[in-house]
């Protein structure tokens, strides 16, 4: 007989005999009243085993609810795409191709009672019933749903934003797809080009007061787009030898979507607008943003702070590396006795290293295999080779948002190209380009590819479709994404990627300061009113940015809100979590395991992942 075999024994007995307990105990008072307080003590302990024991009973009548939501997410998911056809295609699921939804008042009632039922599905189901990773696809479910209530009648974009109102991006991911054959999706995008107009048309009665700055990106996007409908498409059907006429068909629909988008542009250069909204969000609305999007352990105030004092630590290991640099780089040059000058006055110098304007995409792509041998012999991550990475021209439909980006398949597409947008230099002056070079210039330029490509987000999202969770897989968050591409570049310098050069450290640092106040100028610029001016001193002066980067990002971050800030807020929870696994696990740590298992669970936001690898671990450790 077990020692706990028979303390559960006693404890059903005292628990039975409670009431003689009682009686006992008030004979004992009547007779030792300095024993009280032992007694007490012996009465408590009692009592807490018996309710102890309850709750052990009530643990055990817990319903396994696991398989209600296996199937419940199906059933979400398929409904999903009816609801958002647009959506599912750009995540490989094709079925809906054809769809082109009109944004009305209609579709918008249509998404919040879908959200609204759905939300009610899942207060049906008893959240304590299900595994670790089934309750954190509960909880990405129960966010994105809330969520679209959230930006549908309380922020509203879709009035003040002209931006939402572009059909150019996919349908060209219909004509550079590798899914099904070019006659099917050709037919598809002529089946899609039926509501364009309409599409144009609702999107004008949506509009009030748009803000200057969206309206402005709205026409030289929609204007960029237009070669889907004209050379793009005149090229697919050459390629594919299209009859004359299906093809006649085809340019005939094509020329009112090309009429369509011109007006919409003309309408919106038109427009009356005597008070425009402001482009900031304002806090109210940015710390619900930041909630919703970001869904970090941290609030946008704390990580706000956490940035500020990273920023003072960047600075100071900065000028450690800069004054040595002095003599190297600047020769007899007095020294500034302002610290951040001095350190701005190293970088310029070093950043006269860079590639000449014609063969800047051709660097990226020459250093791409350097980054997977790199990577394969330090034996860092597996880095799929079957997974095709295609450096292009970024497209006219995305710019004027980021210089550089990665446009990756879905989860249903994994076989998919993933495409490294690079930002062209073609019709830039003779400055402006040399200013971009100095920004990304030879050292910067390999941390890049290291961020947007390997093993940054190219490898991460390819890990993000082979993941179990499909839910994990579709609702990418962006903390998680950005977080882990700005991880990637410290791991590898960590792990002697570049030799340890000085130099490449301190490029790190100033393109790590450049996350850092990614999210200083965000909350700063739509909760604290930044000016113009204020923005360009932080990212100049402090962040020792080139002076078309920071108008660039200045023009980022008026066009967009809380995005910014997932760079350093992904990063530090990723950072410092594996910091911590690594304490636990000892010498039992291993960087390729973390790395692999991290991935595993998807895009899923970093708090969720935390807790299921550490769940992980204490199982393995029973």
């Amino acid at each position: 007989m077990t020692i706990n075999f028979i303390l559960i024994k006693i404890n059903n007995q005292i628990c039975d005999n409670l009431r003689g307990f009682f009686y006992l105990y008030n004979s004992i008072l009547n007779f030792i009243i300095m024993k009280k307080t032992i007694i007490i003590c012996i009465f408590s302990i009692a009592l807490a085993s018996c309710t102890n024991s309850n709750e052990k009973q009530e643990v055990k009548k817990i319903e396994d609810t696991n398989p209600q939501f296996e199937s419940y997410k199906q059933r979400f998911i398929t409904n999903l795409w009816n609801v958002y056809p647009g959506w599912a295609s750009s995540q490989g699921y094709h079925k809906l191709d054809s769809v082109l939804t009109i944004p009305d008042e209609a579709e918008r009632t249509k998404e919040i009672n879908f959200s609204k039922a759905n939300l009610d599905s899942l207060k049906s189901m008893n959240i304590e019933g299900l595994t670790d990773n089934n309750k954190t696809d509960y909880r990405i479910i129960e966010n994105q749903l809330q969520s679209t209530i959230w930006t549908l009648t309380e922020e509203k974009s879709f009035e003040w934003n002209p931006t939402e109102y572009n059909v150019s991006g996919a349908f060209a991911e219909m004509l550079n797809g590798t899914y099904d054959t070019p006659s099917i999706r050709l037919h598809n995008f002529y089946l899609k080009m039926t509501n364009i107009p309409a599409f144009y048309e609702t999107a004008k009665k949506n509009i009030k007061n748009p803000t200057l700055e969206h309206t402005q990106l709205a026409i030289d996007q929609n204007l960029g787009g237009l070669s889907v409908f004209q050379n793009d498409l005149n090229e697919s059907m050459k390629k594919e030898k299209i009859g004359r006429i299906e093809r006649e068909k085809i340019e005939s629909r094509a020329l009112k979507a090309v009429k369509a988008i011109n007006d919409f542009v003309t309408w919106l250069k038109e427009l009356k607008n005597d008070k425009p909204r402001s482009f900031r969000l304002g806090k109210e609305l940015y710390t619900k943003k930041f909630e919703f999007d970001i869904q970090s352990g941290y609030s946008s105030d704390v990580i706000y702070e956490k940035a500020l004092a990273h920023k003072k630590e960047l600075h100071e290991k900065m000028f450690d590396l800069a004054d040595k640099f002095w003599i190297k780089y600047m020769d007899k040059a007095p020294k500034p006795s302002d610290k951040l000058l001095e350190i701005k006055q190293v970088i310029n110098k070093i950043s006269e290293n860079h590639a000449k304007p014609e063969d800047f995409q051709s660097a990226i792509e020459k250093q791409l295999p350097t980054l997977i041998k790199f990577i394969k012999d330090k034996d860092l991550i597996y880095i799929d080779p079957t997974k095709p990475l295609v450096v292009r021209k970024e497209p006219d439909y995305m710019a004027g948002v980021a210089g550089a980006s990665i446009s990756a398949p879905g989860p249903y597409d994994k076989n998919g190209n993933t495409y490294y947008n690079v930002g062209s230099l073609a019709g830039m002056d003779k400055d402006k380009a040399e200013s971009y070079l100095k920004e990304y210039n030879t050292y910067i330029l390999q941390i890049l590819n290291i961020h947007e490509a390997i093993p940054g987000h190219y490898t991460q999202l390819v890990y993000s479709n082979q993941s179990p969770s499909l839910v994990k897989s579709l609702f990418g968050n962006n903390a998680m994404i950005e977080g882990w591409a700005v991880y990637a570049e410290r791991m590898m310098l960590e792990s002697g990627y570049g030799n340890n050069e000085d130099e490449m450290w301190l490029m790190y640092y100033k393109w790590n300061l450049r996350s850092t106040c990614n999210t200083i100028l965000d909350y700063s610029v739509h909760t604290k009113d930044m000016s113009k001016e204020e923005a360009m001193n932080l990212l100049m002066n402090e962040a020792f940015q080139e002076k078309t980067e920071a108008e660039n990002k200045w023009r980022r971050v008026s066009v967009t809100q809380v995005q910014l800030c997932c760079y350093f807020t992904g990063y530090t929870e990723i950072y410092d979590f594996r910091e911590d696994y690594k304490k636990q696990l000892g010498e039992n740590f291993n960087l390729r395991k973390f790395h692999e298992k991290f991935l595993s669970y998807g895009s899923a936001p970093v708090k969720y992942i935390k807790d299921l690898m550490l769940a992980d671990m204490k199982e393995v450790k029973k």
